[in-house]
Parts: C-alpha cells; structure tokens; sequence
C-alpha cells in the first residue's frame, strides 16, 4: 500500500523560512544612492569652521556635566558632538580602499582628539571643582560592555548613514558609544596629573574608535560598495596592500582589546562572587575592596576592620580561590587597624554617623602611616564624642546658673560640608532654648563663652 504524499516538503519550507528572512533583514530596500552616501561621510571628515567650533563648545559642555556629575548635560554635548564623522570615514575609507580619505580621516581624528583633549585640560585647570565624580569615573575602567557598545552602536551608525531616510539613529548613536566623555576624562586626568585617568579614559576612546571603525568596514563590504578605481593596476594594487596594512593595524589590537576586557570582567565578577560568599563575616568588616587583573597574577585585595582574621582562616580563603576559577590569583588581606570586636562596631554605629569611620582612614591615609596611630587616631575620636556627650549636660548646668532664663540645651558635632568645594568639616553645634531671648551682645558674649568651655573655635549657636 502506497503512502499518501504529503503537502509538507522539507526543501520547500527551508526555502520559504530562507526567502523570509532575507526580505525582513535586506539593508538593500531603503538604501541611499552610494555616491551620496560618501559624499554626506566626506563632508563629516573634515573638522574646520563650523565642525571645529561645534566640537569645542560640545567639549566644555560635557567638561561641565562631568564636573557637576550631570548625565544630562553629557547627553546634550554628545547630542551636537561631531566626533562620529572621522571614525566612520576611517572605516568607509579602508572598506572602499580609498587610501584619500583614509589620510584625511586620520588626520581630521586626530586634530578632534588633541583639540577636545586640549579644551577640556583648560576647563578643567580653571574650574574651582576638582573632585572625581562618578561620570568621571566610569570613564576611566573600560569594560565588555564597552566593546559590544562601540561595536553594536557602530552598525546602527553606518546602517543608518547609508538610509534614503537618515532617521534619528545617529544622534542615539553618539549617546550610545559616549565618544566625547572619555576624551574629557583625559583633560581631566592631565590637568590634575592623574595619569590612571588619563591613560584609562585614553583606552575607552580607543576602544570606541576601533570597534566602531571595524562595524563600518562590515556593513560597507556586505553592502558591496564600488572599490575605488586606480589610472594603472599596479598604483591600485598598492594601494590595496597598504589598506590591508592599515586595516590589520587598526583592527588587530581589538582582538587583543576584547580578549582583555573579557577575561577582566570575568575576573572581577568571580571575585566579587568570590568576597560575597566567603568573607561575609559578622565579626569582621570589609571597607574597601581592590581587584586588580593581570594574565600571569592577579590580586585581591581586601582592607576589613573588627575581629582579625587569623592565619589559618587566611590559609582557608587562599585555599577556596581556585573553586571560584581564581587560580592565578592572591588574595591579600589588610587588617589589624582596631581589635574591634561585633559590640564594639555597634556601638560605634550608634555614636558616630555613617561612615565616619572609613572618613576617618581616608583622611588620615597620607599622614598617618602607622597601625598604631591610627587605632590611638580612633580612640580618641570615639573618646572625644563620647566625652562630648557626657559633657553636654554639665555644660547646660552651667550655662544656666550664668542664664536663669535658659531652658533647653544641647551640645553635638555635625559634618558640615562647604558647597563650593564640596570639601567636609566638622563642627560643633550648640542649641539654647531661652525663655526669654537674650541680647545680641548676650548672645555674643554666651557663643564666646561656650568657644572657651569646649576648647574649640569650631562652634556654632543655634538660639531659639
């Protein structure tokens, strides 16, 4: 018996599933004229007039936003930057083996890079705010995500620059690869003489150009745009051998790059993982954590206070660093700032605001170098608070003895932070409650008084 045929063949749903893909993934529908679409990449080249000026003003702007630590502000100066034009004319120029336009978009880049560099270092020396924000310092640690960005955001841009219809594809892509705020991170770490910064913002450009060059070379090749044609076959076939070479030059460290911020953020996310399950101890507390990647042998360095860890329990984490794919790693523990134990901590935490304890050793990093000074540093502070408190009530007795009218009183110390340098203080507030108020010399002469008792000029009146 003869089976019945079957409307389904496999070669013709293949064929369909194929044809259907190719109709909602062809570039070709849509698709600019290829002389317009060099034409409009020429014209992005070139920074002089218009494009140099546009370009300077964008730099100050971001200069600003990183300084404020406004990511809107960096939005907008990457919305007007004009930085894309060179990359993508680098990456059209080796895709066309168009060895012209290659020179010029070097040189056009490089022209960008040193003025942007330039503008912002001047920005930077001049402005009276000289702390690193946290949009300085995403700048400066390039990761994988940067590369899939740059690379990714690459695409849509030269995808785009070859549309009838540009869109709005291309601003989103300045947005996205973040071209100008790294090269203000370089300023910024030249005018302070921080060259991490410099060299590490350098790295995150670096990395931007190269893997948005390389997608631009991609698209332009499976587009198939027309090679550049030579007068003889011998001056085209050198200029394609010298294109190869600037092509392999180009796009060779990106296979270095990647592989690097690959294995770095791998590294960093198992020891983080790694501190997370293993040292999270009750007794003992981490204040600060470094990880530093390196092929032959990385670190983990770790900076705790409270009870100390011992040396077998040292031994044991060592040991527990291969389970987490840690093998070419040493673990480095700080520690012995205090004998603190979990009481001790806590009860710190109740005296003291949050975070003064780590203030404490940041700010006395440089000066005190010593285990001992800063445990006797610390002491004194928590004495200091302590006897503050005590005191208060002494203080208020006193006070009232001298002013019958007085009837609240409180003595305390407050960080108070400058807002045009952002720079912390600590100063010691008094508030007096009167039922009577008191005179603007009494209160002078009360103010003066409270200075002398506290042995500290550091003091400020609250009346009520």
């Amino acid at each position: 018996m003869k089976k019945t045929s079957s409307h389904f063949h496999t070669p013709d749903f293949v064929r369909q599933v194929k044809n259907f893909l190719v109709y909602i993934f062809n570039l070709d529908e849509g698709k600019a004229e290829e002389e317009h679409t060099i034409e409009d990449i020429n014209k992005g080249v070139v920074f002089r007039g218009t494009n140099l000026w546009v370009l300077i003003c964008a730099i100050f702007i971001a200069s600003i936003g990183l300084n404020v630590n406004s990511t809107a502000v960096i939005i907008g100066a990457m919305l007007i930057s004009p930085l894309m034009g060179p990359i993508m004319g680098l990456g059209l120029g080796i895709g066309i083996f168009d060895m012209e336009l290659i020179r010029k978009a070097l040189k056009n880049l490089s022209i960008a890079m040193v003025i942007s560099v330039i503008t912002s270092t001047i920005y930077f020396l001049i402005t009276p705010l000289s702390d690193a924000q946290t949009e300085i310092l995403a700048r400066t640690t390039p990761t994988l995500w940067d590369v899939m960005i740059a690379l990714f955001g690459g695409f849509a841009g030269i995808i785009a620059s070859t549309r009838a219809e540009k869109g709005n594809a291309i601003p989103g892509v300045a947005i996205a690869t973040a071209l100008m705020p790294p090269l203000c991170t370089a300023g910024y770490g030249l005018a302070t003489s921080q060259w991490n910064f410099f060299f590490g913002a350098f790295y995150l450009f670096f990395i931007n150009c190269v893997f948005i060059t390389l997608a631009t070379v991609v698209i332009v090749r499976y587009l198939g745009y027309t090679p550049k044609q030579y007068v003889d076959d011998r001056t085209g076939l050198r200029v394609r051998y010298t294109v190869a070479v600037v092509a392999i030059a180009t796009m060779l460290p990106s296979v270095v790059i990647a592989y690097n911020v690959v294995q770095r953020s791998l590294f960093e996310r198992k020891a983080r993982n790694f501190l997370e399950r293993e040292m999270n101890y009750s007794t003992t507390q981490i204040i600060s954590q470094q990880l530093v990647y390196k092929p032959d042998t990385s670190r983990i360095v770790v900076t705790c206070i409270g009870q100390t860890l011992d040396s077998s329990r040292i031994s044991y984490l060592s040991q527990r660093l291969p389970v987490y794919g840690l093998n070419k790693t040493n673990l480095i523990i700080r520690q012995n700032y205090n004998e603190l134990n979990a009481k001790s901590i806590q009860e710190l935490n109740q005296q003291l605001r949050t975070g003064i304890l780590e203030d404490l050793y940041r700010k006395n990093e440089d000066v005190i170098r010593d285990k001992n000074a800063r445990i006797s540093l610390l002491e004194d502070e928590v004495l200091r608070y302590r006897t503050l408190n005590s005191q208060s009530a002494d203080i208020g007795k006193e006070l009232k003895i001298q002013h019958p009218g007085l009837a609240e009183f409180s003595l305390s110390s407050s960080p108070v932070y400058n807002l045009e340098t952002m720079k912390p203080d600590t100063a010691f507030l008094a508030y007096a409650r009167f039922s009577r108020r008191p005179t603007t010399a009494e209160i002078k002469r009360i103010e003066e008084w409270l200075k002398v008792r506290t042995k500290t000029q550091k003091l400020r009146l609250v009346m009520q």
